[in-house]
């Protein structure tokens, strides 16, 4: 017998309320039950960052949590950063601008883990950026463009 819990979750700034088994993943739901796509599914270890969502604020990976866990929190993915009349986000823009993507298939999680890194005023050096994005792992780009569209969006948006 699958028992299911019901959950709410404000995604994206919209609010869901659905009936979830307790084994769901987080990126699962997010997927498979919201259809946010952007949301990428790599190692399911937690080790490739793909899967990064914000959380109230804060960066995880949405593979190594359970739907459940989301219950009544702010889950933003990296569809959330389109404006409302489908503007990029500075930061997308930035890493178009930097050649800070190839495949594209790192590039949800470096933009979520570049967000929170760059929050609340906070303007990193190189070390620092390389630093946090190491959790994050990219085939293509070699991390350089990657870390200079995180400090040109930095410099511009905590001036």
């Amino acid at each position: 017998m699958n028992e299911k819990t019901r959950i709410t979750v404000d995604v994206n700034g919209e609010r869901y309320e659905r009936d979830v088994e307790p084994r769901t993943l987080l990126s699962t739901f997010v997927r498979d039950e919201l259809g946010l796509t952007g949301t990428h599914v790599g190692c399911e270890h937690g080790v490739c960052g793909a899967c990064t969502v914000m959380i109230d604020g804060v960066s995880a990976r949405s593979c190594l949590m359970f739907a459940i866990q989301a219950d009544g929190a702010k889950v933003e993915t990296v569809e959330g950063l389109l404006g409302d009349d489908g503007e990029l986000h500075p930061l997308q823009k930035k890493f178009a601008e930097h050649h800070a993507l190839q495949c594209g298939f790192c590039t949800p999680g470096m933009l979520m883990t570049g967000l929170e890194l760059c929050s609340g005023g906070a303007c990193p050096g190189r070390d620092e950026i390389r630093e946090v994005i190491s959790g994050n792992l990219c085939r293509c780009t070699g991390y350089q463009t990657i870390v200079d569209a995180i400090q040109a969006y930095a410099a511009e948006a905590n001036r």
